[in-house]
């Protein structure tokens, strides 16, 4: 998720090529983005065509397909749809931007497809097919579109330092079977997205004076006149996003398997930055498995909150300093493994990989005891700042919602969304973690994670996974906590 770096979230008040080696089982149970997109810095806008490749992998035959228009949440209609009133100044320094997506054509083995828009500030579309598409069969979809970019310091948007593309094309929706497509809206809490592992081939060309940070197995650039064109092959992925900027410094180091990039223009200490991106991928292979990617970019730049997660890819805002940005590398860094491997319905279920990547993250600190942020540090402070949290709540408003298992749009406050999620959810990691020991813990969260890699999964998912690994009944321990039954923990 957006990440709101670790001294904020625990005050209450701060508010269509396969490659020879990928064509197996898995392989051809994927979708193939496709998509060749142009960069116009001037005007800040970018043409692009995609084609989809689809694979209907339910057991439902198909007579369309929807798709997130992520974009339009930044249009005029939109308003409101991004942030929060408080965050609006910081995500529009110079003024209120607008941006979105507009579709030009659909097509369908050469023929213009029917298509329509549904949701809010046409959040959805919705393409017709022109005959049923049966489980396991494949169709190709041809998109173009244009997208103009706000001038927004957040994951879709231009600021000064650097230009963000984040869920920036359609993006299939994730079918659920008995419940049909997910097609919930952008949200100002927390990350509105869901999506399936997915396969790309990408082609963007963009002012010769740039820099790309992007993410990818297969990278390569070439040089024109005026211009550069980067073209990238991503395998697995759930996402794609990539940034520009005419400012990037690169320093980059292997560990592992993995080649850990840190593009940064303000940094005293980008070495450290890039060790502890490093440190991360370490920590985290070694409690939950293997990074199982070639290359890793933690990219600086004008972003609202303190950073934002995407496969192979993270954001980092460069308004962060000292030891905040460094808990937030952590913090993204723990995302590749809860959302981007091990994928789940952020809209509706976002204590799923949000509270777990907050835990895993003291997790982190607790196994490496020199970033000067300590285990018991986190976890104290969670405890005092809940506690915080429902006493201030209850004096203003006479009652206090402390459920997790809630969709992002039943919090009715940044730091209701926070407390719930970020802050109770290191509490309930915590508490558990000492009931079964860590030995389990971590057995448990390892055999979720290889069980679940490259898929979505659910809270039921989770929960079995651990009642499975450490031969008990859990159901009852967590719905106490989903669902906001331990309402006021004391500190000890």
């Amino acid at each position: 998720m957006k990440k709101i770096s670790f001294f904020l979230s625990l005050i209450f008040f701060a508010p269509i090529i396969f490659f020879a080696g990928c064509q197996n089982d898995q392989q051809l149970q994927k979708n193939l983005y496709m998509i060749d997109l142009a960069y116009d810095q001037l005007n800040h806008t970018a043409k692009a065509n995609m084609t989809l490749d689809y694979v209907n992998t339910s057991e439902t035959a198909f007579e369309n397909i929807v798709f997130h228009l992520y974009p339009n949440a930044f249009t005029e209609e939109a308003e409101g749809s991004v942030c929060s009133s408080v965050n609006e100044p910081k995500v529009y320094p110079n003024g209120k931007s607008f941006g979105g997506i507009e579709i030009k054509s659909v097509e369908i083995a050469g023929e213009k497809a029917g298509y329509d828009f549904q949701g809010d500030f046409d959040s959805q579309l919705v393409v017709s097919l022109p005959e049923k598409l049966f489980p396991d069969e494949r169709v190709q979809i041809y998109f173009e579109f244009d997208l103009v970019l706000p001038n927004a310091n957040h994951r879709y948007g231009y600021g000064d330092n650097a230009v963000n593309f984040a869920n920036f094309y359609p993006i299939a929706c994730v079918y659920r079977e008995g419940q049909g497509f997910a097609t919930d809206s952008y949200s100002p809490n927390g990350d509105p997205f869901f999506s399936d592992c997915s396969d790309y081939q990408i082609s963007i060309t963009y002012d010769k004076n740039l820099i790309i940070a992007c993410s990818g197995d297969d990278v390569v650039t070439e040089e024109n006149v005026e211009t550069k064109t980067t073209k990238i092959s991503c395998y697995n992925v759930r996402d794609y996003a990539f940034v520009l900027s005419d400012k990037f410094l690169i320093k980059s180091e292997k560990v592992q398997d993995t080649t850990v990039s840190y593009y940064y223009y303000e940094d005293q200490d980008p070495e450290g930055s890039l060790n502890t991106a490093k440190n991360a991928i370490t920590t985290f292979s070694e409690m939950f498995g293997d990074y199982p990617y070639s290359s890793y970019a933690v990219v600086q730049t004008n972003f609202v909150y303190g950073g934002m997660e995407y496969p192979q890819l993270v954001m980092i805002s460069d308004l962060l300093k000292g030891d905040d940005n460094d808990y937030v590398i952590v913090h993204e860094t723990a995302h590749q493994w809860w959302y981007g491997v091990v994928g789940n319905d952020e809209y509706n279920e976002s204590w799923l990989d949000e509270s777990l990547t907050e835990y895993s993250t003291a997790l982190f600190f607790e196994k490496n005891q020199d970033y000067g942020i300590s285990y018991s540090q986190m976890v104290n402070g969670a405890r005092s700042n809940y506690n915080l949290f429902i006493k201030t709540y209850k004096t203003i408003k006479g009652e206090v919602d402390t459920s997790m298992d809630r969709s992002l749009d039943e919090f009715e406050t940044e730091p209701e969304y926070v407390n719930n999620i970020y802050v109770r959810g290191i509490i309930m990691f915590d508490t558990l973690k000492s009931q079964i020991g860590e030995k389990k813990f971590l057995n448990a969260l390892s055999g979720y994670y290889s069980k679940f890699k490259f898929k979505n999964a659910t809270t039921a998912d989770f929960i079995a996974t651990f009642e499975e690994k450490c031969g008990r009944q859990m159901e009852g321990f967590f719905n106490s906590w989903l669902f906001g039954e331990v309402v006021f923990i004391e500190m000890n």
